[in-house]
């Protein structure tokens, strides 16, 4: 139980921070933002707020901010259908009620009159009064306005609310989008700072993380060799217990990640240690030995740490993340050139095994665990891929080149396949997770 509640929170604290970045941005620009979702699948709890569907949803493996125009939208009102329109003190219209077929007569016209202006949002003025009749003309995105042929046989052109909401039979109102609050309608630069807003909140709250680990662990003040195993590279570069390692490849060792992720970059090639013993000081050479993914020299490292200030804390924040930044572009080049494989990585029955475990360990390793994640969140939406933030961005680049944007039926074509190749990917790591998880060992 503790790792499906370690993860859920988890998984939800980092979705939702990407989430938000869109959301954001795109409240910035001025698109009208018609659901923030953390979460996919059948609706759990779900509110509205102002203009936005605010819900949490069954399955918590993702979220979606859904914006107006981001995706082909059916607000369609049909002429000759029956209507009323709720209108404002300045005649403009606040709802549309539409029975979704055209009437032969006026009937319920008296129930919708009745509960008139009871169930709008409070962004909305006040329902002064209502007319009903049948529907000629409607215009929901441009000129904003719907032309209706009333009972006395007058017809009457009604300017619309610019953000008037529409009714079908009695279900959920939805929100017209003039074009000025459409996604598409907003500059490159409004709709790349709304797409890469997610995952810059991710890399920023992984800064966050990383620096309120730092000050509650500290900082790294120097890495002592405690062991050395038997026939290592280590042993034949001649380290031994109490051995003070000062520098990795020519930079300074603070922490036991300045000699990690060096040998994890250098692969098999030989790199060079400067090394403390006592008084003395001497260089030697090691050739990393591989096991699986890593890269290891066969020593026990001993950390040893000192107090962290906040201005340290923060600037080591910074400092992590740039490095595991560097660590995980290097993974990722590992995995395009088969230098590693598919069944290094983690999918969400992993995750949720190395959540339970941090959980179990406290909340400092939790805080390491969810610093990495939403790392590795903000890193791979980045990536040139179909469905990925990244990939968008691209689609922005090439309307950007272009002078036009791609065709919208073609982009979301490309959307489609990279969405069928990520689930095909997430079912062979969800695969390998188990067999690790359940079965090895």
């Amino acid at each position: 139980m503790q790792t499906i509640v370690s993860f859920v929170l988890l998984i939800s604290v980092l979705v939702f921070i990407h989430e938000l970045g869109h959301f954001i941005f795109a409240k910035r620009a001025g698109i009208l933002v018609r659901e923030f979702a953390i979460g996919f699948g059948p609706k759990l709890v779900s509110w509205f707020k102002g203009e936005t569907l605010y819900s949490i949803r069954l399955l918590p493996l993702g979220g979606y901010v859904r914006m107006a125009g981001e995706d082909p939208e059916i607000i369609e009102l049909k002429t000759g259908t029956q209507v009323t329109v709720e209108l404002d003190g300045q005649g403009k219209v606040l709802r549309i009620r539409s029975r979704g077929k055209p009437e032969q007569d006026g009937s319920g016209y008296e129930e919708w009159m009745e509960t008139a202006g009871s169930d709008l949002p409070g962004h909305l003025p006040k329902v002064q009064s209502v007319e009903g009749g049948k529907l000629l003309e409607a215009d929901l995105e441009d000129r904003l306005f719907i032309r209706l042929e009333l009972e006395d046989e007058r017809e009457v052109e009604y300017p619309l609310h610019p953000k008037a909401l529409i009714q079908y039979d009695g279900q959920q109102m939805v929100q017209i989008a003039p074009l000025d609050r459409q996604m598409g309608s907003k500059s490159i630069l409004q709709r790349t700072l709304t797409i890469l807003a997610g995952p810059v909140f991710n890399l920023l709250l992984a800064v966050i993380l990383m620096a309120t680990l730092t000050f509650f662990v500290g900082v790294g003040n120097k890495v002592s060799v405690q062991g050395v195993l038997p026939d290592s590279p280590a042993m034949k570069a001649g380290l031994q217990q109490g051995d003070v390692i000062e520098k990795v490849a020519g930079k300074p060792v603070k922490e036991a990640k300045d000699i990690s992720m060096p040998l994890q970059q250098a692969g098999d090639k030989p790199i060079t240690l400067k090394v403390k013993r006592g008084e003395d000081t001497f260089e030697t050479t090691v050739r990393p030995e591989i096991k699986g993914d890593q890269r290891m020299i066969g020593i026990e490292m001993k950390p040893e740490m000192r107090k962290a200030s906040v201005s340290e804390a923060i600037v080591e924040g910074f400092k992590k993340t740039y490095d595991f930044t560097l660590l995980m572009v290097h993974f990722l080049g590992q995995l395009i050139t088969g230098q590693a494989g598919v069944d290094s990585l983690a999918g969400p029955v992993g995750i949720a095994d190395m959540a339970g475990q941090a959980a179990e360990a406290g909340w400092l390793p939790l805080l390491s665990l969810a610093g990495l994640l939403s790392l590795n969140l903000g890193i791979l939406n980045l990536l040139p891929f179909p469905m990925l933030d990244g990939g968008r961005l691209v689609f922005l680049l090439l309307e950007a080149i272009r002078g036009k944007p791609v065709d919208p039926n073609k982009e979301g074509m490309v959307h489609f396949v990279g969405f069928a190749m990520l689930m095909m990917l997430m079912v062979l790591v969800t695969y390998n997770d188990i067999v690790r998880v359940f079965f090895d060992g």
